[in-house]
This record gives C-alpha cells, sequence and structure tokens, in this order.
C-alpha cells in the first residue's frame, strides 16, 4: 500500500508542477527546471537515485514494521518519477510534451494497476511445491502469461500489462480482435478482410481521440507535432 502510495503521489506532483512550469505560472512560486552547468536534469534522474539508495537500504538492513513502510514509501516515490518520464528513455530524447510523452501515462497507469492488485494480496503461487494446488497454480500463470503475450501480439501492451494480475483482463483481450497494424492484424488479418474491416471501425479515429482525451486531462496535452518542451521537478520540490 505504501509503495502504490508513494508512486501515485510522485506521478501527481510530478505533473501538476511540471505543468506549472510549462505555463509560466509556476514562476511566481519559484518553480523552474533543474539545470546544472548548463544541463537540463530530468527528474527521472532524482527518482533512478531514489531507488538505488533504497534498494541498497532494503537489501543490506532488511528493515520491518514502520521502517518497512517508509522505505516502500521512498521506493515508490523514485518508481513515481522515473516512469512518469518513460517515454524519455524509450525513445532516448525528450519527449515529455510531444505526443509519445502519452506512453508515459500508459506507463504509469500500468504500474499503478499491478501494484493496486497487490495491495489485496494477490498470491500467484499457492501450495506446498509438488503439491496439485501448487501445480494448478503454475498452469494458471502459463495460461495467464501465454494469454498475455497473445494481447501484446494484438497490439494490446495496456491490457497485456494489466492482465499478468488481472487473468480475465488477458482473456478478454486475447479473445477480442487485434488492432489494425499489430504483429497479429498483420499476419492474420491480411486473408480475412472482414476480420481487417471489423478492427478498423473499432480501433478507429474517434476511439484513439478518447483514449488521448483522458491521458491529456491527468497529464496534459502534448505540444504542436515535432516539439518537445522540457520540463522537470524544480530544486524545491526534487
Amino acid at each position: 500500500m505504501w509503495l502504490f502510495l508513494g508512486i501515485l503521489a510522485a506521478f501527481l506532483i510530478a505533473r501538476i508542477v511540471t505543468r506549472l512550469i510549462r505555463s509560466g505560472s509556476g514562476s511566481g512560486a519559484g518553480l523552474g527546471n533543474v539545470t546544472i552547468a548548463g544541463n537540463h536534469i530530468h527528474h527521472q534522474v532524482f527518482g533512478i537515485l531514489i531507488i538505488i539508495a533504497t534498494g541498497i537500504v532494503l537489501v543490506s538492513q532488511t528493515p520491518q514494521g514502520a521502517a518497512l513502510n517508509a522505505a516502500a514509501a521512498i521506493f515508490g516515490v523514485g518508481v513515481g518519477l522515473t516512469v512518469d518520464e518513460f517515454a524519455l528513455w524509450l525513445h532516448l530524447k525528450d519527449v515529455y510534451w510531444a505526443k509519445q510523452g502519452r506512453q508515459s501515462v500508459d506507463a504509469i497507469f500500468c504500474v499503478l494497476v499491478v501494484t493496486g492488485a497487490l495491495i489485496g494480496g494477490t498470491s500467484f503461487v499457492t501450495g506446498a511445491v509438488g503439491t496439485a494446488d501448487w501445480w494448478s497454480s503454475i498452469a494458471v500463470i502459463g495460461i495467464t502469461l501465454a494469454l498475455c503475450v497473445v494481447c501484446l501480439l494484438k497490439g494490446k501492451v495496456i491490457t497485456g500489462v494489466i492482465g499478468i494480475v488481472i487473468g480475465v483482463v488477458a482473456l478478454v483481450g486475447a479473445i477480442r480482435l487485434a488492432k489494425p497494424g499489430s504483429w497479429w492484424a498483420v499476419r492474420r488479418y491480411a486473408t480475412r478482410p472482414r476480420r481487417a474491416s471489423r478492427a478498423a471501425r473499432r480501433y478507429d479515429q474517434r476511439r484513439l481521440e478518447r483514449w488521448n482525451w483522458l491521458r491529456d486531462i491527468v497529464a496534459g496535452a502534448p505540444s504542436q507535432e515535432g516539439k518537445a518542451d522540457t520540463a522537470g521537478l524544480p530544486p524545491t520540490a526534487d
């Protein structure tokens, strides 16, 4: 739970601060990009350092009780700051406010769903090793992972990731039509024009615009195509 709250809080604060910096309204409060020797320091750098430091503490000290909760929350903050710039380390360039930057919203959504599901005590393997319960859980894991792979091949990345912890999501995603242009659609719908046409209608531009609208409400709309603004956490927030 503390890990989840740390990730969520870091993401929300990072987005609020970066949007204030982007709009220029944050200058009055002393908010601005972190720059060292002329280099813009992205907030994922601070996230990575937090993850490394907290990871070392967790492995070397194995804290318990309140100390473990605090470490989990701090680790979550590092994860939130790092995954908020997922698109940057995926494309190896600053696309925070470009259209590709929306991939960071997808990534943080997946992380929050997975960690949120684990709060309820989700257990992947049950029973003692070698028992019928153990083999049954292993079989379920194998089937679920196979369904997740099918989702990924169908171009449904978010569905595939969420399906790892919520099996029914992977099942539904694997059964339904693939996205046009995905590996599955290119290789299996080439000789099935009716299915390709149904997939094109289901995943049309309006559907994409609705999903983009939700992303933009959470994280802010991207800049004009071809432009990528820079916005990191200010020194006071970092």
